[in-house]
């Protein structure tokens, strides 16, 4: 690329994000003006919070990174096998793309869609920022998987299947990266099962808890955290909500796995404030902006811009106005379908209303209904950021989730999940598996019509696992209105115990096998498997 179309092409991209940039023409008249003899000194684009991928399917995926400071990002894809070498013949692949501008606007992150991507194949990844004067900066490598299509995978080198893991509530509770004990090292345990993707199913970060440089644990012990200046009050600002997920970036597990590791970003309640609903006003005394629709508009522009989010058909960087949930299509063996349990959600109350209320809204749960129906996966994982049966109190009275303690007919909030699971019936939807996290303990929780007041339903599992760096609280009470039983509950020693053990921290793992079977297990932060459950398919 020329010297002209390069800055042509860097005036057009600023100018499209409403910026000043300084004419090519005075930049080279003071360029030349420079004396020859004096090597020009430039300051490389470096990238601080490392790279990740995002949203991958059978033939595309998500390329995101954040840049020392203004440029476009530069991303070189290449096929390989499982040692890392380079396909030849007719499986080899090569691409080189270039994303949106990253700037003061972005806070300086940027993605890349990268689209008609070979199904089943490896990909090794490399990413840097190009500045104005076309010098490319920092590289970070990395790689990804796309999922099986029809059959084996495309490289021929390995058989259809894929695993991936799950889990939420990262750096809660105060709870931050300590280096002592080596950082975030539930993230490493994860990164450790080599999964395909990584579904991160909300309070991706605590706007709401700020992080001190130590805490005294329970027996004593101290507890020392990384800190910034972010991080060290509640988020109010835009500069606050960013700098809550560029600390995140620091831990190098993070780094490490996001890298390697695609991700299904949710988010929930923590990334703006506890247990908030649209048109709230706070009661918080460490807030001076008080009305939550203000501070959720900051957190979540902050939160799209740190997350390796798919582009929509309509050309748009991230999602529509209205709209974080949307399906992953993951082959012939499974679909995703991640929910958005908080944009939506009437106010917290006591649930028990006799007519229907809303924690995902109507426009979405016709969605939901629709996109499942038409699945075509054997397997469709509802991933959603608040669970189904149990109890989640904001307050004494008030309810956070949907279930409402009222153990009969449903209530509240209860109607409109009551109607995506008679919907399910009805069209004769089959194997339908819910994970969440936001409690931050683990279980196993089997819905059975059989032991429900409620009735009109198929039996379902749903597993839940968290928290991955935050305080360890439950087991929760269960509701029984869609009759859950408790297969298995593991929870911390008491409530907010620091995650310095790793034994109170969880993750789930499921591996899908090329037979179509599901194992599903849940595990700690040092790696081990605290339960498991092989799930076969209804066909």
């Amino acid at each position: 690329m020329t010297d002209f179309s390069r800055r042509s092409m860097f005036t057009v991209a600023i100018a499209a994000a409403g910026l000043a940039v300084a004419a090519p023409g005075a930049a080279r008249a003071a360029q030349a003006a420079r004396p020859a003899a004096i090597p020009l000194v430039r300051n490389r684009l470096t990238l601080p919070s490392g790279i990740s991928t995002g949203d991958v399917t059978t033939d595309s995926g998500v390329l995101w990174s954040r840049g020392s400071g203004q440029g476009l990002l530069v991303a070189t894809l290449r096929a390989v096998d499982d040692g890392g070498s380079p396909l030849g013949g007719g499986r080899a692949f090569e691409r080189v793309l270039r994303g949106s501008l990253a700037s003061e606007a972005t806070d300086f992150t940027s993605r890349i869609n990268s689209r008609n991507l070979p199904s089943g194949t490896r990909f090794a990844l490399s990413l840097q920022f190009e500045d104005v004067d076309g010098n490319l900066g920092e590289a970070a490598q990395g790689s990804f998987s796309t999922a099986p299509g029809q059959g084996r995978r495309g490289s021929g080198s390995a058989p259809r299947g894929q695993s991936f893991v799950w889990t939420g509530d990262t750096a809660g509770q105060g709870w931050g990266i300590n280096e002592e004990i080596g950082g975030m090292r539930g993230y490493a345990a994860m990164h450790a099962t080599r999964p395909d993707f990584f579904i991160h199913s909300g309070d991706t970060i605590y706007a709401d808890g700020p992080i001190q440089a130590q805490v005294t644990e329970r027996d004593g012990k101290l507890w020392r955290n990384i800190v910034t200046e972010e991080v060290s009050k509640v988020a109010e600002t835009l500069k606050e909500y960013r700098g809550r997920h560029r600390y995140n970036h620091l831990d190098a597990n993070l780094r490490a796995m996001y890298a390697e590791v695609p991700v299904i970003a949710q988010w929930d309640d923590h990334e703006t404030h506890n247990n908030w609903y649209a048109g709230q006003i706070l009661t918080d005394a460490r807030y001076t902006e008080r009305r939550v629709d203000v501070l959720a508009a900051r957190a979540r522009q902050a939160w799209q811009e740190n997350q390796p989010i798919a582009q929509l058909t309509d050309g748009s960087t991230g999602f529509e106005p209205a709209r974080i949930y949307r399906k992953i299509s993951r082959g012939p063996q499974l679909d995703i379908f991640c929910l958005d349990m908080r944009t939506f959600k009437d106010p917290n109350t006591d649930g028990k209303e006799a007519q229907q209320t809303n924690i995902l809204g109507q426009e979405q749960v016709d969605w939901l209904i629709r996109e499942v129906k038409q699945s075509t996966a054997t397997w469709k994982v509802i991933a959603a950021d608040l669970p189904l049966g149990l109890i989640v109190p904001d307050g004494p009275v008030n309810q956070e989730s949907l279930a409402n303690r009222d153990n009969g007919a449903p209530l509240g909030k209860e109607l409109e999940i009551a109607g995506v699971l008679s919907a399910f019936k009805r069209h004769r939807v089959r194997n339908v598996v819910w994970l969440t996290a936001d409690v931050h303990y683990c279980a196993a929780h089997h819905y059975s019509p059989e032991r429900a007041v409620f009735q009109d339903f198929d039996p379902f599992w749903e597993f839940v696992a968290g928290p991955i760096n935050a305080g360890s609280f439950g087991p929760n009470q269960m509701d029984g209105t869609f009759g859950p039983s408790v297969e298995f509950s593991q929870a911390g020693s008491y409530a907010n115990e620091s995650p310095r053990s790793g034994e109170n921290q969880y993750f789930g793992h499921v591996d899908l096998s090329e037979e179509d079977v599901i194992s599903v297990s849940l595990r700690n932060a040092n790696g081990a498997v605290v339960w498991s459950k092989e799930l076969h398919p209804e066909r």
